[in-house]
């Protein structure tokens, strides 16, 4: 079992940033896949990012690349998710996710965290 905590949402103007971190806890957080997905109101949730259980490899939905970066600290435990240049259209809760790979299905992931809030003003 992993347990998933996401902090560092809130209200920020457009053209702000945010850092969100996930922290995890339980068994070998090392070995999970990790990624970021997010939900507006009256959306389906949809993919946002991804990283290797390494962090080698990085995977980003077209309409953040550029402006996202996700990283993480396996001797942390914990997952990050920069966001820079944001944009009204990026409101939505934002979750944490951990699973066996990387994929940007919702589905494939195992773990999930509550998730935390994230408004962009115009």
């Amino acid at each position: 079992q992993v347990q998933l905590v996401e902090s560092g949402g809130g209200l920020v103007q457009a053209g702000g940033s945010l850092r969100l971190s996930c922290a995890a806890s339980g068994r070998a957080f090392g070995s999970y896949a990790m990624g970021w997905f997010r939900q507006a109101p009256g959306k389906e949730r949809e993919f946002v990012a991804a990283i290797s259980w390494s962090g080698g490899s990085t995977f980003y939905a077209d309409s953040v690349k550029g402006r996202f970066t996700i990283s993480r600290d396996n001797a942390k435990n914990t997952v990050y998710l920069q966001m820079n240049s944001l944009k009204p259209e990026d409101t939505a809760a934002y979750y944490c996710t951990a699973g066996d790979l990387v994929r940007v299905a919702a589905q494939e992931y195992d773990y999930w965290g509550q998730g935390t809030q994230v408004t962009v003003s115009s």
